[in-house]
């Protein structure tokens, strides 16, 4: 149980640890999720009213935090997630593809900007991981409440993991 919320608080402080530096433009920051709760009835599925919930609840997290750059993959869960956020910062969901994740995160990293990425769980740890240059695996299926919080110094990586506290009513 100490482990547990001495992780978060350690997450929380290197949270804060860059944003006096953020006006710097060689530190930027990147927050990866897996898309909110989805149905399951079709091949692009739309979101169930906890996914919705879910989503919204990240566009509270990230309501305080400067973006500049919100990417999603092409499907309705993923658009879907980025929605609330990517409306609340008036800022257009740019697509990527999953299956370009090197790529990706190379051009994340000359863009150098503050972004929020939704992918899949087959994708969000793996790019996170390109981001560091560690190899990270893909995650369970039923995990939904990651927030992966790369900051990125001087073409360096540091990796946080957050777990976000929602539930769905």
């Amino acid at each position: 149980m100490i482990i547990k919320y001495f992780t978060i608080i350690v997450a929380t402080l290197g949270l804060f640890s860059f944003s006096g530096a953020q006006t710097n433009d060689e530190v930027f920051t990147i927050y990866l999720v897996r898309h909110s709760e989805k149905e399951t009835t079709t091949n692009d599925p739309p979101l169930t009213p906890c996914g919705i919930q879910r989503s919204k609840s990240l566009c509270s997290f990230l309501e305080d935090v400067k973006l500049e750059a919100i990417y999603s993959t092409d499907f309705v869960r993923t658009k879907s997630t980025a929605l609330p956020t990517a409306t609340s910062k008036g800022l257009e969901i740019l697509e990527y593809n999953p299956d370009e994740l090197q790529e990706f995160s190379r051009l994340l990293v000359e863009r150098k900007q503050d972004a929020l990425i939704v992918g899949h769980s087959n994708t969000t740890a793996v790019l996170a991981g390109l981001l560091i240059g560690e190899d990270l695996g893909e995650f369970a299926l039923d995990i939904f409440d990651r927030i992966y919080q790369v900051v990125i110094y001087k073409n360096s990586g540091r990796l946080h993991i957050l777990h976000s506290a929602f539930e769905c009513k």
